[in-house]
């Protein structure tokens, strides 16, 4: 047996090694058709990730394409697989640069102001050595989880959050950062007009359920999926009022198969409830983009996540549902705080907690929401990150070319 699994491990690797050759060239055909950008790169956005984390960077497809507007932006991959998904999908242009021999000519052609990152892959770090370009973190979305106050935004010019909670939560966790650092942007994902299905008007209650995925350590173990989810999908189901957009997180079963188990009995319930009442156009939304879901939805009921915030900036009301685990950090003073909370054990009557949330506005939501994002009216987050990208990047550009004009070193 022993040796069985060693020849499936070995055959699996060189199968693994082979479509990466070819990924590479296929990538490096495509480019080479494309020919050279017609203007020099100012800002690039950087992923240095496979393609089951890209749902990190499409979230930011749109709000760059705007800032290309003002900055030539470019998407930069180091994985040639995820290059090709990318040549396929995304608005802005990309480059494949697999090794840093390859990044340091390109960037040399270029004039680049600012690198921006959505995650903190160990592979940034390489790149992050060199000083001509403001490296900047962007994150994937704003939540109260502790990944979004990790000493590791230490390493960067600066980071971009959301509003006044995030300064909080990060001044409150890590230790002597100049505050300077941190440029408060909102959210300019709520000001992307996402396209999506168009669900009926028909008086039913439409429900957004989005759990996230089960996390690679226990101090992130925040899905409800796996203790909550049957249960309260039924619920809704069951009541003839509600319709559910059920929308997992995209990671859901990478680190545990009893959430990819726990994930497809939702959907079986979901299937059911549709083959019983055709009417009800229950969605399970495994698609790649999201946001029109927030715009779908009458409530949602999700976890301690990014979905959480780019909901509250919504303004409608919200359900969070409990962590069982004893090792997910919640927040004394965050949303966690303040939002209703939906225990594992009392997941059979959801339906009753929306109903109520519903019929009973918490007027602390509108506060919440300027705390945690500041001005939400319309434009106004995306109009404050390109203030911030453009001060980050002609900042960077003012001080190469004072350097350079001195003749200091590189």
């Amino acid at each position: 047996m022993r040796v069985a699994d060693d020849v499936r491990h070995l055959l699996s690797k060189s199968i693994g090694v082979v479509q990466h050759r070819i990924d590479h060239r296929t990538v490096r055909a495509r480019l080479a058709a494309r020919g050279p950008l017609p203007a020099p790169v100012e800002a690039v956005l950087y992923f240095a990730d496979l393609p089951v984390n890209l749902y990190q960077l499409r979230q930011w497809y749109e709000p760059m394409r705007v800032l290309g507007e003002r900055h030539p932006v470019a998407v930069v991959a180091r994985s040639p697989i995820t290059a090709k998904v990318l040549l396929a999908e995304c608005p802005l242009p990309v480059e494949y640069v697999p090794s840093m021999e390859a990044l340091e000519p390109w960037l040399a052609r270029q004039h680049v102001g600012a690198f921006f990152y959505v995650n903190q892959n160990a592979a940034n770090f390489s790149t992050m050595r060199m000083t001509e370009p403001a490296h900047v973190f962007v994150s994937h979305g704003e939540s109260d989880k502790a990944y979004m106050a990790s000493n590791q935004l230490r390493a960067y010019d600066c980071t971009f959050v959301a509003g006044p909670a995030a300064v909080r939560r990060i001044e409150a966790a890590v230790y002597d950062l100049d505050p300077s650092r941190l440029l408060e942007i909102g959210r300019p994902q709520v000001d992307v007009d996402w396209p999506g299905p168009d669900l009926p008007d028909d008086g039913r209650t439409t429900v957004l359920y989005a759990p996230t995925w089960e996390g690679d350590r226990p101090s992130m173990s925040y899905s409800s999926l796996l203790t909550h989810g049957e249960a309260l999908v039924t619920s809704l189901t069951r009541t003839g009022r509600h319709r559910v957009v059920y929308r997992p997180h995209p990671r859901t079963g990478v680190q545990d198969s009893r959430y990819r188990a726990a994930h497809r009995r939702v959907v079986a319930v979901l299937e059911a409830a549709n083959r019983a009442d055709a009417a009800a156009r229950h969605v399970a939304d495994t698609g790649r983009d999201f946001g029109w879901q927030v715009r779908a939805a009458d409530v949602c009921v999700c976890d301690v996540s990014a979905v959480a915030f780019d909901w509250l900036a919504s303004g409608k009301p919200i359900v969070l549902a409990r962590p069982e685990s004893p090792t997910a950090v919640l927040g004394s003073t965050g949303l966690a705080a303040r939002a209703p909370l939906l225990t594992a054990a009392d997941a059979a009557g959801a339906a009753e907690l929306v109903d109520h949330v519903l019929a009973t506005p918490d007027p602390a939501v509108a506060e919440l929401t300027r705390d945690h994002f500041g001005d939400t009216s319309p434009g106004a987050s995306m109009e404050r990150f390109l203030r911030a990208a453009s001060q980050v990047i002609e900042g960077r550009h003012r001080a190469q070319a004072e350097r350079h004009a001195t003749g200091a070193g590189h």
